[in-house]
């Protein structure tokens, strides 16, 4: 069984300065841990790749259909409360 390496401990004072180097240590798979006084207080990991497929454009075009008076114009008491002008 590989052991995995020993994450790199960075001060809290000193990830305020190098922040944007510490975000891509992390992006290229690197676990660095965020110490204040010495102790360990959080990580700061890689994101985990989504696993979920892309959408497809078009992919369900003729499975749904708006209904008959979908697109009418609103009704004068709705139209105004969209405006601002009716309680």
């Amino acid at each position: 069984m590989p052991s995995r390496a020993t994450p790199a401990i960075v001060n809290v004072a000193e990830a305020k300065a190098r922040l944007p180097e510490l975000l891509e240590r992390a992006a290229h798979g690197e676990e660095i841990v965020l110490a204040r006084n010495g102790k360990p207080r959080a990580r700061l990991v890689p994101l985990e790749h989504s696993r979920r497929a892309l959408r497809v454009p078009g992919k369900g075009k003729g499975r749904f259909r708006p209904r008959r008076g979908f697109d009418a114009p609103l009704p004068p008491e709705v139209l105004a409360l969209f405006e601002g002008t009716g309680r």
